[in-house]
């Protein structure tokens, strides 16, 4: 995983842990299930570009 990439997928599972953070605090459902979403979509990337760098060690 490149540093760039990895970059990118902690900022986008920092900005869903706030997201539903804030969600949670204001009472906002669909804030909160927006900041969940996109929290996964960051361990999403990550899992995918772990598994690319154990297919490409192999």
């Amino acid at each position: 995983m490149g540093a760039k990439d990895k970059a990118k997928a902690k900022a986008e599972q920092a900005k869903g842990r706030l997201k539903e953070t804030t969600g949670k605090v204001t009472g906002d459902r669909r804030m909160e299930a927006e900041g969940r979403v996109e929290k996964t979509k960051g361990h999403l990337h990550d899992a995918v570009e772990k598994a690319r760098r154990n297919v490409k060690r192999k």
